[in-house]
């Protein structure tokens, strides 16, 4: 072979091994630099050290293990093997192996010790939280450990005990190859089969393995609480009276055994380790085996309920704790399914503030009326949070941030995506019980830059969004001229407060036409405009006047012959690129010679990645989940995505597991790119310990223990010190923006799908099992659960409303309602995250949300307000969220109806139509107040009051004429202030107005009767 082609293959090797080397070492030290530029170094380097440490012990086990199993076997070997055909074969292999044997004896223990060492590494999680495990005060009925022994210590065990079989193995696979290589080990041979040394060797590993043997089988008695063999999760009858014993017995046998192969050293008997192996072999069959299999079919079965009793009850306690449901508030609740007039009139004001739009519907809205360039985006699934409003009350808001997407598709490339399209702007909020009278969402924030009553009462803030769930993976600010927000984009014609009213209610095809919004959006060209280029209009007063643009976070500046303002970023959000080398260390991380290719980048440019808010937290904080829906708020002038962070673990004793993913798909999961299911991990025991913050700008994180007294959360900080910032650091305005999160609520009625029985009878019984409901509003084809909805409702026995995350239960193969769960989500409330289930009874059948949806369908006089437009192709109905909620003695349900024009990209959902149901009976209207006064026609506070009439007083007698006009002018007022209150949605103003309205027209009855 030329010496070229020699060189060839060693050389690709070389440059391939270098390479992998250089994106390696880039990788480790960008996450330094990134790690130092959010302030969490103590993370990376604590994780780096452990993982090394492991790697190194792991590394150690194997190659010690292996090397001297080799090393001994090559020692003992027969001076002169045997003259057999067996051997004369094997001497070929000996010539060749010899004169290289130290390099294949280097090259097996360094390979075996760096792909342990590897593997090894991976475990650093369960190191750390074996080294700091915290108490969790709790013990396991059975064997009466602390629960941290099973969820930080029992993990580690096995995982020691797992190496040290893989070492034990793979050394005696090691051995028996180089004795039976050197003839030491003779397959074929008559008589000895094994030298004394090899047998002695082989004998003092097979006695190694039997102990690791016998300690795996102590350690299973722990592990039966893990068992699924039984009726429910954890140890069940079987496991305590039957494999129990057989694991103590297997392991005192297991002694013996290991006892009898070291004895094989001195005694030199090949039967003695034979025999030991099949008392072994027979033991497991026969007691762990063969015995518990005995004890399940001819004890159990036939009396499995009451033999599992006492273990179901265990399953149900230990579930109940580990998911936080333990506290649940079960409420019988006896449903009422029709009211009387009087019923109606006393219960009137129980409805609070219906939130009627629907976050995932008026995202296009705002997208449409807000977008306002074609670049920026707003999430499928808006998010609903609380606001204080000009009159300082507080109101359920729609809120969104205006993210970045990207560049315009024809300007689409490496410099527009991460130089020059760097960020987002400004926040867009809408009440979530207003609109217009064309049906839009009354808007509380808007425009570019932001205004709106929103802003008039949080004051100024910094509305530049850099870190944000949309964009490029990274970008580099302080480089080129950064796009900041179009001059004269802040869009027209936009629905206020001071808009608010009822829609006009006539969904016919013609009217069902949403506005284009032409003139609001530039007729959509912003979406192909550059930086450069300038859009017709130019510049608003508002624009050059409003703050946003020089707020103390952004070096804002407008170009008065340009078409929009550019920003130079002051933050420190972002790593600096301060000299060539860290510049030559992101090319090698992103393979983007760009990077250093760029002559606008400096010493003082920056370049931000790890954008999105949930994988920040994640990063930060790696023993953390984040919840799939961060969501944006403003604090203290910024802009923070709010994260709820999760300690999970899947080694709580008794306690059933899940699979996150499957626990948290709903509707929004399935159908959004927004909206994300938790990790598919199987996970028995959770608790959101950790409100995170993210600013918007900076990119700043911040880690509050929100379960301070979780123990695996107080394990994870004695392992990360400092890294966690004590609760009572939380501000009182954050605080107020704090919520119940939605993945928990998903996770948690999973489990009260079953757990809120609690009687190990009824529990084994089945009978009243429950199962989420089928989102009854969802398009296409599948069986989605329907989400979980946040809204402002009053709870039957509580004062005032309280802002709630909501969902409702069926029975296990039925459609009626079983059950209503409100969690309280009012994170300023002392009953904050109170679980309270309305249990309604099995002899009253109340609808469920697919029976009221198909009951809505069915309805001749909903059908009929419908019928045009199902019978239109100029327009679609689009069925909003059904919420339900308490009323009455009763339930409630409330589905806003949107229709938007069909064969236009500018159209947009508006909120035509409002259903109801109550009971068997649902009513269709225009609003709210006029469904409910079709749903209960008989009368009530919902009807409205005729206007008063009587005389004016000319030509009359006496002092009843002064007496008379008076009380008519109360009454015309009353009645004014009562129409006023009901379509604002405020039902105890209402109320309080018709009381006033009655007494008024009393007077006027008595003054007409003094006449």
């Amino acid at each position: 072979m030329p010496r070229r082609s020699r060189l060839l293959a060693p050389v690709a090797v070389a440059v391939v091994v270098i390479a992998a080397g250089l994106l390696t070492a880039a990788n480790f030290w960008t996450d330094y630099l990134w790690f130092d530029s959010v302030g969490y170094t103590s993370v990376y380097l604590t994780e780096l050290r452990t993982r090394a440490l492991l790697f190194a012990a792991g590394a150690v086990l194997m190659g010690v293990a292996v090397g001297v199993s080799m090393y001994v076997a090559y020692r003992t070997r027969p001076l002169a093997p045997p003259l057999s055909p067996e051997q004369q074969g094997l001497a070929r292999y000996r010539m060749s192996v010899d004169p290289r044997r130290r390099v294949f004896f280097w090259v097996i223990v360094a390979g075996l010790a760096l792909l342990t060492g590897a593997s090894a590494s991976g475990e650093w999680g369960t190191y750390l939280q074996f080294a700091n495990s915290q108490s969790f005060g709790v013990t396991d009925p059975q064997f009466d450990r602390d629960i941290s022994f099973y969820t930080f210590v029992y993990p580690f065990l096995r995982v020691l005990l797992a190496y040290a079989f893989a070492a034990v193995v793979l050394a005696f696979i090691a051995a028996v190859v180089v004795h039976y290589l050197y003839g030491g080990v003779r397959l074929q041979s008559q008589g000895q089969r094994a030298t004394p040394a090899a047998r002695v060797h082989l004998s003092v590993l097979l006695g190694v393995f039997v102990l690791l043997r016998a300690a795996a089988y102590w350690l299973d008695q722990y592990g039966l609480v893990f068992s699924d063999r039984g009726y429910t999760f954890g140890a069940s009858y079987t496991d305590v009276n039957a494999v129990l014993y057989a694991v103590i017995i297997l392991s005192v046998i297991s002694v013996v055994c290991a006892l009898l192969f070291f004895a094989n050293i001195y005694v030199r008997n090949v039967m003695m380790p034979v025999a030991s192996l099949g008392l072994l072999v027979l033991s497991a069959i026969l007691i762990g085996g063969i015995y518990p299999a005995i004890v399940q079919q001819f004890q159990v079965s036939p009396n499995e309920q009451r033999a599992e009793r006492p273990f179901i009850e265990r399953t149900i306690d230990a579930t109940r704790a580990a998911y936080g449901i333990d506290d649940a508030e079960v409420i019988d609740y006896d449903a009422q399914t029709e009211l009387t007039p009087e019923e109606l009139s006393a219960e009137a004001a129980t409805i609070p503030s219906v939130r009627l739009i629907d976050p995932s519907v008026v995202s296009q809205t705002f997208q449409q009326m807000q977008q306002v360039r074609g670049f920026y985006r707003f999430p499928e699934v808006l998010d609903v949070d609380r606001y204080t409003d000009s009159e300082g009350n507080s109101v359920d808001t729609i809120i969104a941030a205006r993210e970045l997407e990207g560049p315009p598709s024809d300007q689409d490339n490496w410099l527009t995506r991460h130089t020059v399209y760097t960020h987002g702007f400004g926040i867009v909020a809408a009440a979530g019980n207003q609109v217009d009278d064309q049906g839009r969402p009354v808007f509380t924030e808007y425009n570019i830059p932001p205004e709106g009553e929103l802003s008039d009462v949080v004051g100024e803030y910094e509305p530049r969004i850099y870190f944000g769930r949309e964009g490029a993976e990274y970008v580099i600010v302080n480089a080129e001229p950064e796009y900041d927000y179009p001059l004269g984009g802040g869009g027209e014609d936009v629905p206020t407060t001071e808009d608010a009213g009822t829609p006009e209610g006539d969904p016919s095809p013609d009217n069902a036409n949403a506005p284009a919004q032409a003139d609001a959006q530039g007729d959509q060209g912003g979406a192909e405009e550059s930086p450069e280029e300038s859009p017709e209009g130019g510049a608003t007063e508002g624009a050059e006047e409003s703050p946003a643009a020089d707020q103390e976070g952004g070096g804002g500046s407008q170009d008065p012959e340009s078409s929009q303002a550019t920003n130079r970023y002051d933050g420190e959000g972002g790593v600096q690129l301060s000299n060539f080398f860290v510049r030559i260390l992101y090319a090698l991380r992103y393979q983007e010679p760009d990077i250093l290719l760029n002559n606008a980048i400096t010493g003082d440019s920056q370049i931000i990645y790890e954008r999105d808010p949930a994988d920040r937290v994640e990063q930060v904080a790696p023993f953390l989940t984040a919840d799939g829906k961060p969501y944006p708020a403003i604090v203290d002038g910024r802009v923070l995505w709010i994260v709820d962070a999760y300690t999970t673990s899947n080694m709580y004793p008794y306690s059933e597991r899940i699979d996150l993913a499957d626990a948290t798909e709903d509707t929004f999961t399935q159908s959004t790119d927004t909206v994300n299911a938790l990790p598919g991990h199987q996970v028995n025991y959770i608790r959101n310990s950790v409100k995170a913050t993210v600013d918007a700008y900076d990119g700043t994180v911040t880690l509050y223990g929100w379960d301070e007294d979780d123990p695996v959360l107080q394990t994870w900080s004695n392992a990360f010190p400092g890294v966690i910032t004590d609760r009572d650091e939380i501000d009182d305005e954050l605080m107020e923006h704090l919520r119940y999160p939605d993945d928990l609520v998903k996770v948690q009625r999973e489990m009260l799908r079953r757990y809120h029985i609690t009687d190990p009878d009824a529990f084994y019984g089945g009978q009243d099992f429950w199962n989420v409901p089928s989102d009854p509003t969802a398009e296409g084809e599948g069986a989605s659960p329907e989400p979980p909805y946040r809204q402002t409702i009053g709870f039957p026995g509580q004062e005032e409303p309280t802002f709630s995350v909501t969902s409702t239960f069926v029975p296990r193969g039925r459609e009626n309602l079983a059950g209503f769960l409100s969690v309280n989500s009012d994170a300023t409330s002392d009953d904050y995250g109170s679980l309270r289930i309305l249990s309604l009874p099995q002899d009253t059948v109340v609808m469920g949300p697919g029976q009221v949806q198909a009951q809505f369908a069915a309805d001749d006089a909903i059908r009929d307000e419908l019928l045009p437009l199902q019978q239109s192709d100029q327009s679609r109905i689009i069925y909003g969220n059904l919420l339900t909620l308490p009323f009455a003695d009763g339930l409630l349900y409330v589905e806003p109806l949107y229709v938007q024009a069909e064969g236009s990209q500018t159209s947009y959902p508006l909120l035509q139509k409002v259903m109801v149901g109550f009971g068997e009976q649902v009513a269709i209207g225009n609003n709210l107040q006029e469904a409910l006064n079709n749903l209960f026609e008989e009368g009530g506070p919902l009807e409205e009051e005729p206007q008063p009439e009587g005389d004016t007083g000319e030509g009359g007698g006496g002092g009843g004429d002064g007496d008379l006009a008076a009380a008519l002018e109360d009454a015309s007022q009353a009645y004014e202030e009562g129409q006023e209150a009901l379509q604002d949605g405020d039902f105890t103003a209402y109320d309080e107005a018709n009381d006033r309205l009655a007494e008024a027209l009393e007077r006027a009855e008595e003054a007409a009767g003094q006449e």
